[in-house]
């Protein structure tokens, strides 16, 4: 059976690079000072949505990612690594979002795009590790959901059949389509991207992109429809504008803090049994573990 997929991806900044120009001063993230990546676990997500497509002739794969333009990237990257194309949910209204606002953002793009299948994403994402748009999409949308996903076992006769990681053990699972799948950074890796599609789409951009082209790639993206991203805005997916951007968003960031962990004590042990032990027994009686 064919299938519509979606999967959405976040454009984030790199957590690593984290500093004192990170946070605004109304406490959203400053993403312009930080380096953007493609979040890790939507990447696993990605490699189980191409591993739905190899299994079944004539799906696609559809991108969704809301940010700035440039989150255009994250389409660009899923494109090369096998998916079909991609949208950027991308408008001034929609900036400040927390978790709430954004997954009823997500789901009202979903909601436009229509006919689909399966809606999946990674677990959680690196510059909030809440877990929670996944879930909130699923609500509502009012479809069931799948969480902690680590492998798609089977995908027929209108249900799918997932492995999930959990935290004392793993358990399979079955659920009706649609239904929306988070995928755990304990899934396998994404594949790399393949040379020849990044031949054939390297030019691929979205609305903004192409208009600060010069006028010969402009005409090459018009002779080429699949290398058109494209842009949504919250007006075109129909977004209430009280439960956006700032306005939907209660969760309200405090600071940011960048904490690095330097040891004070240094201790080195030989190949003696007797030591090891001796170790284990003192970090059990100051609390370290255990």
């Amino acid at each position: 059976m064919s299938l519509n997929i979606i999967v959405l991806a976040k454009q984030v900044p790199d957590t690593r690079n984290v500093g004192k120009d990170a946070m605004k001063e109304d406490g959203t993230i400053n993403r312009a000072a930080l380096p953007a990546i493609f979040n890790p676990e939507d990447l696993n997500a990605l490699e189980q949505a191409l591993r739905l497509k190899d299994a079944n002739p004539g799906s696609t794969i559809t991108m969704l990612t809301m940010g700035l333009p440039r989150a255009a990237e994250v389409v660009r990257e899923g494109i090369f690594r096998g998916a079909d194309g991609g949208i950027v949910l991308t408008d001034r209204v929609l900036g400040g979002a927390d978790t709430l606002a954004t997954s009823y953002s997500l789901a009202q793009a979903v909601k436009k795009f229509g006919n689909y299948d399966v809606v999946l994403c990674g677990r959680q994402a690196i510059d909030g590790d809440t877990a929670q748009v996944g879930p909130q999409i699923a609500e509502k949308l009012g479809i069931p959901q799948v969480t902690y996903a680590e492998e798609i076992v089977d995908l027929s006769n209108g249900h799918v059949t997932v492995k999930r990681r959990l935290e004392n053990g793993v358990e399979t699972v079955k659920a009706p389509l649609p239904c929306v799948i988070t995928v755990n950074g304990s899934a396998p890796e994404c594949r790399p991207r393949n040379a020849k599609r990044v031949m054939q789409y390297k030019y691929a951009v979205s609305t903004s992109e192409k208009a600060k082209l010069p006028e010969e790639k402009q005409a090459l993206v018009d002779k080429r429809p699949g290398l058109n991203i494209d842009e949504w805005s919250a007006a075109y997916v129909e977004a209430d504008p009280a439960q956006i951007g700032m306005p939907g968003s209660p969760t309200k960031v405090k600071a940011i803090e960048n904490v690095v962990f330097t040891a004070k004590e240094c201790l080195t042990l030989g190949n003696d049994d007797a030591q090891l032990e001796s170790l284990i027994k003192d970090l059990i009686a100051n609390h370290t573990i255990g």
